[in-house]
């Protein structure tokens, strides 16, 4: 009778759990995606898309969830969800489309904003699956030269230049012709970006099965006993780079991409993951940065969704039982409820917790605790230039620009970012340069005889504090003082390495902490949202922050979830769809892309056969 009973139950559950795996309609499916038309060039059409301002009008009716935020996280979230037949509502407060994906253009000039360049969208790969599958196939990326980054520590006579190539084998070749004396050590650090891009997704697992049993996999030891990648996510970047050598250069190199964090304070695997990123290419969306969020936006209204600009929400509405059922938006002196049984917020932990939510629960221990999870992170500072002459005239290319004025990076960033407000802009310390003009091949065309760069590095959001209640393009001649001493101080050092740039300068303007605030609605202007330091990368911390709240019908969505950049709040969204839908989109990518990938074989089989014959 009990073995009876064992084996109905036994059933049961391998009948559920492969109905929950496999046994649902996949979002993603070959057939979705098709030749890329043409390139629209079209403003006033794309405006159509990309600025639909919010009207009750425009609001889909019967609606299954509601986005917070057009970013890449909320947008990857939307198009997801709308694939399994979803009706979906995005809510951006700008008035265009596109999060840190949106580009502005001024004087003729385009500039991106938050996307420089892309890895891991070589054919096939799990990036490039899944931007096929949300555009259905209509984005189209440029493969960068395979010297994309070049990298300049110290100034002037003392300065040192390495470059970093793309390529499965010559990444890691290349460093070592540059370091001969410490091949060991390069071989130990792309084992260990190996051994992360391999076991990531078990940390994406974490917040995938239920809570109690992920913190029983950690607690009880077993998780470490299956990967090391459980260890690595909580060494520190500097400890990790001592362990294998004791050239500051080299050291630098392993973290120079830079958000913020100085290495002792951030995951070693973390920055492992950002280097292998472009092992196998760096690219750029051909017709700009804003083509993601144009497309993207084409298949959530293929499916009766909708993405609505200028319109702000002003709170999460939060039934008598905790439950959230819809959104306030802010329509001139009026609010307009719109509600949904699932509300997605990709607007960071934040602003979600902080400000969208009603006091009452705003004051619950539990999302007092999410919040001690993480910190806000230093704010962005960019410096957007637009010059009168062709890239050819100015000697520039696809290739990134990183300037360090020493080579150690902990001190290098605490004293910058411990120094008095009057004295951080003659200081810095560090820089990135891009030209998106050279990186995209239409530029030509859309914008012939133009080319355009933007400077980025981080700041102390406290520096730009006293102007926070101040209005965008009217703060005073004070703050408009102090903001171009840190842009004078960038250019001229970018001058250094392009000195044509001076004579063609007829556009420029620079954003603060308070300007992506504005634009960005970024939290203390932290254009990578939260932290990404070792706390928040503690695997009991990952286990906890998850796409659920503490508030019923609310998820969290972005690069809050599990990791900084574009790519990083796209799986935050991928993330928050399985959640959300109940049903691990990323097991219907991964047999997609196996998919893919044995029809790839079989048509270069053909071919050679072909060959032969």
């Amino acid at each position: 009778m009990w073995s009876l009973v064992l084996l109905v139950w036994f059933l049961l559950w391998a009948g559920g759990t492969y109905w929950y795996l496999f046994g649902r309609r996949s979002p993603f499916t070959e057939e979705s995606v098709r030749p890329p038309g043409p390139m629209e060039l079209d403003q006033k059409k794309r405006d159509k898309v990309l600025k639909q301002g919010f009207t009750r009008e425009k609001v889909p009716q019967n609606l299954d969830a509601i986005v917070i935020g057009s970013g890449i996280g909320g947008m990857t979230a939307a198009a997801t969800m709308a694939k399994t037949g979803k009706r979906v509502l995005v809510l951006e407060q700008h008035d265009q489309a596109g999060g840190c994906c949106h580009t502005f253009t001024e004087k003729g000039f385009e500039f991106d904003v938050g996307l420089h360049y892309i890895g891991q969208l070589h054919e096939n790969s799990m990036i490039r699956v899944v931007m096929d599958q949300i555009t259905e196939g209509q984005l189209q990326f440029v493969e960068l030269d395979q010297h994309f980054d070049t990298i300049v520590i110290g100034t002037g006579e003392e300065q040192r230049q390495y470059t970093i190539h793309t390529g499965k084998t010559e990444m890691e070749e290349h460093l070592k012709k540059q370091f001969p004396a410490d091949v060991r050590a390069v071989d130990e650090f792309f084992r260990m970006m190996k051994t992360s891009a391999r076991k990531t997704p078990l940390l994406a697992g974490l917040k995938l099965i239920p809570r109690w049993l992920a913190l029983l996999l950690l607690r009880s030891g077993i998780a470490n006993l299956c990967s090391s990648v459980f260890r690595l996510i909580g060494t520190s970047a500097t400890e990790m780079a001592n362990s294998l050598t004791s050239n500051m250069d080299l050291q630098l190199i392993f973290s120079y991409l830079f958000y913020g964090v100085p290495p002792k304070d951030s995951s070693c695997l973390i920055n492992a993951l950002l280097l292998h990123h472009y092992k196998r290419g760096a690219y750029y969306p051909k017709g700009g940065a804003s083509e993601i969020p144009f497309h993207i936006t084409k298949v959530i209204q293929k499916y009766g969704g909708n993405v609505l600009v200028r319109a702000p929400v002003s709170r999460i509405l939060v039934d008598s039982k905790g439950a959230a059922y819809g959104v306030a938006v802010r329509k001139g002196q009026e609010g307009v409820e719109v509600r949904a049984p699932i509300i997605i917020s990709n607007c960071g932990l934040f602003n979600t917790f902080k400000r969208l939510l009603p006091p009452e629960i705003q004051s619950k221990p539990e999302i007092q605790q999410r919040l001690d999870m993480v910190k806000p992170a230093r704010g962005s500072f960019l410096v957007f230039s637009g010059f009168d002459a062709t890239q050819e005239e100015l000697g520039i290319t696809s290739k990134n620009l990183w300037l360090y004025k020493t080579n150690d990076m902990d001190i290098m960033m605490d004293q910058f970012f411990s120094l008095e407000k009057e004295k951080a802009p003659e200081n810095i310390p560090m820089m990135f340069i891009t030209f998106p003009s050279a990186k995209d091949p239409t530029s030509k065309i859309r914008h012939p005889g133009k080319s355009c760069m933007t400077i980025l590095t981080m700041v102390n959001y406290e520096w730009f504090e006293e102007w926070k209640d101040t209005t965008v393009k009217k703060r005073g001649d004070d703050y408009m003082a102090y903001k171009m001493r840190f842009a004078n101080c960038l250019f001229d050092w970018a001058c250094v390495y392009y000195p044509k740039l001076r004579e063609k300068l007829v556009y420029q303007e620079v954003a603060t902490p308070l300007t992506n605030t504005h634009y960005l609605n970024a939290y203390r202007g932290a254009m990578y949202s939260a932290e990404q330091n070792l706390e928040r990368y503690q695997v009991e911390v990952m286990a906890k922050n998850r796409c659920e709240t503490p508030v019923k019908n609310l998820y969290i969505s972005g690069q809050d979830l599990f990791s900084c950049g574009i790519v990083g709040a796209l799986h935050g969204g991928l993330l928050c769809a399985s959640t959300a839908l109940g049903q691990i989109v990323y097991i219907n990518l991964l047999l997609l892309k196996k998919k893919l990938k044995r029809k790839k074989a079989r048509e270069m089989a053909e071919q050679i056969k072909n060959k032969v014959q």
